[in-house]
């Protein structure tokens, strides 16, 4: 089986600008949404739209606006399935130094050092964050040069002192990618992705990166700190969220089988495990939300 190569982007800022900002208006670029990291760090601002959040070990489905740091070299997947209506996702990216490694070192910088040392773990901010800081966000497409890198810092200085926010990976798991195990989680999240909703062996998805069944365990457990078990029923359940997000007629049984699960009452007590609420529940506040 032919292994693909690691996964890394490399990302250019515009002629005469140390940040990179940009914005998808309409459709979310779909080449994004595969498992790879940067030296930058990335900054994602999506005002109305739905998508999976994958960050590290974390993952997630959302069904609103969001806003989210993710730190240098750590593993992410693209985000918005959609924008929906006036829906925008602005993305900016920067390196910790893009002002230099001395202007890190000065005693105002202190608490900005520790924001991208928290977002090694990922951090997702909450509502108040989201509306103060997502439109500022979003001008700093109005400004260039100077005065955008001065309108960012201020950005920067909110979110380093704010406490309005969560780690994604609070357990512990602080994942700064090398190329070679990049390329192997990535082939096996690739894998789950694309096949989640089908019965996954442990020796298939071993062959895939050339491993005995115990190996490959003890491998999976020590990248992501969850059995594989665990991690195809997160998916499982995510891909849940989403249908039950949806105004469809689809009953909660379909929903069960749409989403790889076998068995009725098992998609129950996993579902209630990982959101903290039965099926039913979830739809109804959803439904209440939209309303």
């Amino acid at each position: 089986m032919i292994k693909k190569k690691p996964t890394l982007e490399k990302l250019t800022p515009s002629f005469g600008s140390s940040i990179l900002v940009k914005q998808h208006l309409k459709q979310a670029d779909r080449l994004n949404a595969f498992w790879h990291f940067h030296p930058e760090l990335e900054l994602v601002y999506v005002n109305k739209g739905q998508g999976k959040t994958h960050i590290g070990n974390h993952l997630s489905y959302f069904n609103n606006s969001q806003l989210i740091l993710i730190g240098a070299n750590l593993p992410h997947n693209g985000f918005s399935d959609r924008l929906t209506a006036n829906g925008t996702e602005t993305i900016i990216q920067f390196k910790s130094d893009f002002l230099g490694e001395d202007f890190l070192n000065v005693p105002e910088m202190a608490n900005i050092v520790a924001l991208f040392e928290r977002a090694k773990k990922g951090i997702r901010f909450q509502i108040d964050t989201k509306k103060k800081i997502g439109l500022k966000i979003e001008k700093l497409l109005e400004h260039d040069g100077l005065k955008r890198v001065i309108k960012f810092l201020e950005i920067l200085n909110y979110l380093a002192k704010t406490d309005d926010y969560t780690l994604l990976n609070a357990d512990g798991f602080a994942f700064e990618a090398e190329a070679q195990e990049s390329a192997k989680i990535g082939s096996v999240f690739k894998y789950i992705r694309d096949n989640f909703q089908n019965h996954i062996a442990l020796d298939e998805i071993a062959d895939i990166v050339s491993m005995t069944v115990p190996a490959f365990c003890r491998y999976f457990k020590k990248a992501t700190s969850k059995t594989f078990t665990q991690v195809v029923n997160e998916y499982r359940v995510v891909h849940a969220t989403k249908l039950l997000s949806e105004e469809s007629d689809m009953s909660i049984a379909d929903v069960c089988f749409e989403c790889g699960f076998n068995n009725f009452s098992h998609f129950n007590k996993v579902f209630n495990d990982i959101t903290g609420k039965s099926a039913s529940s979830y739809r109804k506040e959803i439904k209440l939300m939209i309303q």
